[in-house]
């Protein structure tokens, strides 16, 4: 028997989470069956999609079931195995994204330039600019419209979202004709109690004919070895750069996944198990 230690959905939050909607319970793992394998985790990741399986509510992601393990993506090694063998393959951990989104202008799909990040926080706003970007936005600053009018004067082409709330309305009205919006999230509404109102200026969609689809990296599955070909050799040559926050200890992934929701993350939010 192997010793575990799990983090169970304790209860179902109402608007901003808890600690108290955590619980931690020891368990023991059986040793592999036939055909089967034990894992032990190195690093798991945290994420904002994470928050919409706490609720009941359905969505593309099954809820959470109480009292039961919340599952986060990791990355591990093979301790036991009674599989007689084990198909060869590649695990990338790729951490490169921000907690808010991009906002790009782009020329063709392989070239963006300039580039254009709202996110929270003088301190991000000048890693960013370190890293080359074009121009950061501090949303908590100043209205993030008018820092987006000042920013790219020529409006943009491309918007990449998962905020969703003032900084899409601030999208919409600096959208080119003909522009494309890509939303992957929007958690600025995760933990609201209420109906939130919409871009108030969708309107704009008609007269801009912009194309605005939502997006799941699960439909892009059959692209992945592309995508570890290619990303993996931008940064192995250093082309792609990266930033992850990592906390220590299982027993602190929850304060870990409230700080993300609260921007206090930069970069990836990892949890380094062992």
């Amino acid at each position: 028997m192997t010793a575990a230690l799990e983090v169970h959905l304790a209860g179902r939050p109402k608007g901003v989470p808890r600690l108290e909607n955590f619980a931690f319970v020891e368990t023991s793992l059986p040793a592999p069956a036939a055909g089967e394998i034990l894992v032990r985790n190195h690093v798991m990741s945290l994420d904002p999609y994470m928050r919409g399986r706490m609720s009941a509510a359905k969505s593309y992601a099954e809820p959470y079931a109480l009292g039961e393990v919340m599952h986060g993506g990791a990355v591990g090694e093979v301790l036991e195995s009674t599989v007689d063998s084990l198909a060869p393959g590649d695990f990338v951990l790729h951490g490169a994204g921000w907690r808010d989104h991009a906002i790009v202008r782009a020329d063709a799909v392989a070239k963006v330039d300039p580039t254009v990040s709202p996110l929270g926080g003088a301190d991000k706003v000048q890693h960013l600019l370190d890293l080359g970007f074009d121009a950061a936005l501090d949303y908590k600053a100043a209205p993030i419209g008018e820092q987006l009018a000042s920013a790219a004067p020529d409006g943009i082409d491309v918007y990449f979202d998962n905020v969703g709330g003032d900084h899409l309305e601030a999208a919409i009205s600096a959208m080119n004709v003909h522009g494309r919006i890509a939303v992957c999230g929007m958690i600025s509404l995760y933990n609201a109690t209420e109906p939130t109102p919409a871009p108030r200026n969708l309107m704009q969609i008609v007269g801009k004919r912009i194309t605005m689809r939502g997006m799941l990296v699960s439909d892009h599955a059959a692209r992945r070895a592309d995508f570890v070909r290619e990303v993996g050799g931008w940064i192995k040559s250093g082309e792609l750069r990266y930033t992850e926050t990592v906390v220590d200890g299982l027993r602190n992934a929850p304060e870990a996944f409230l700080s993300l929701l609260s921007g206090g993350n930069t970069g990836k939010m990892l949890v380094r198990l062992v």
